[in-house]
């Protein structure tokens, strides 16, 4: 049976689904809690990336050399950065990419060294899942209709943008580079490149908590208590019951 691994960035994030969790089992490694149970049917790992792409890189080769799960899915919040994704609005990543790596002039802007490519493409076929997961999931809640459901690029780096002009820049840099991304966060391009060297299918959904703005920091700590973990468990619900 394969083994579906389930990220958060942020404790408050899983503890929801931890609460679910059947027959858990705890084990420590590599400075980190994992919990195996079952959650809606399916055997599953939860854990915790941490913050930042080193952390949650180390966290996800754990999972693979480990626990061998068979696919990971990662849910978290976002930093609205496109045009039209607003806070509340849910985005289910299609690939991923560092707006923080730059190595010119011995590789083009944003590309990864040695891999030809700036952007890591998360699992099709795990994605299309994950959408129809997303749909359900908030449809079960009864959310307002200006609720919005995007799918395409997310960026991550290693700083939490929370300033309008900052924001801006980000988003007319990326442009210039031919990336037009729709949300900003800080963990999900290192596991898509983790789980692309592993051979490890990977999707991620992210429910937009702020605009990346001046108000960002006051958005972020109640939005992630009070509506994305409701989020994270409606949607991981529908997705378990698609396997």
């Amino acid at each position: 049976m394969t083994i579906t691994a389930i990220l958060s960035a942020l404790a408050e994030e899983q503890q929801g689904l931890l609460d679910l969790l059947q027959q858990p089992q705890k084990t420590s490694h590599a400075g980190r809690d994992f919990w195996q149970g079952r959650l809606h049917g399916q055997s599953v790992v939860l854990a915790l990336s941490r913050i930042g792409k080193v952390a949650a890189a180390t966290t996800s080769s754990a999972l693979i050399e480990r626990f061998k799960v068979g696919r990971i899915l990662f849910t978290g919040v976002a930093g609205g950065l496109g045009e039209g994704v607003q806070v509340g609005d849910v985005v289910v990543a299609t690939e991923f990419m560092q707006h923080d790596l730059d190595v010119s002039p011995l590789f083009p802007r944003y590309e990864v060294p040695f891999y030809g490519q700036s952007r890591f493409a998360c699992d099709p076929a795990l994605t299309a899942l994950l959408l129809q997961a997303s749909r359900a999931g908030l449809e079960s809640l009864a959310l307002p209709a200006a609720t919005l459901l995007h799918r395409g690029l997310i960026a991550s780096g290693d700083r939490f943008i929370s300033g309008a002009r900052e924001s801006r820049a980000l988003r007319l840099a990326l442009q210039g580079g031919g990336h037009e991304a729709l949300a900003v966060e800080m963990e999900g391009a290192a596991v898509a490149q983790v789980c692309f060297d592993y051979g490890v299918p990977f999707a991620a959904v992210r429910t937009v908590s702020d605009r990346a703005d001046d108000a960002a920091h006051v958005d972020f700590p109640v939005f992630v208590k009070d509506v994305a973990s409701l989020y994270a468990q409606a949607i991981i619900r529908e997705f378990l019951k698609l396997l």
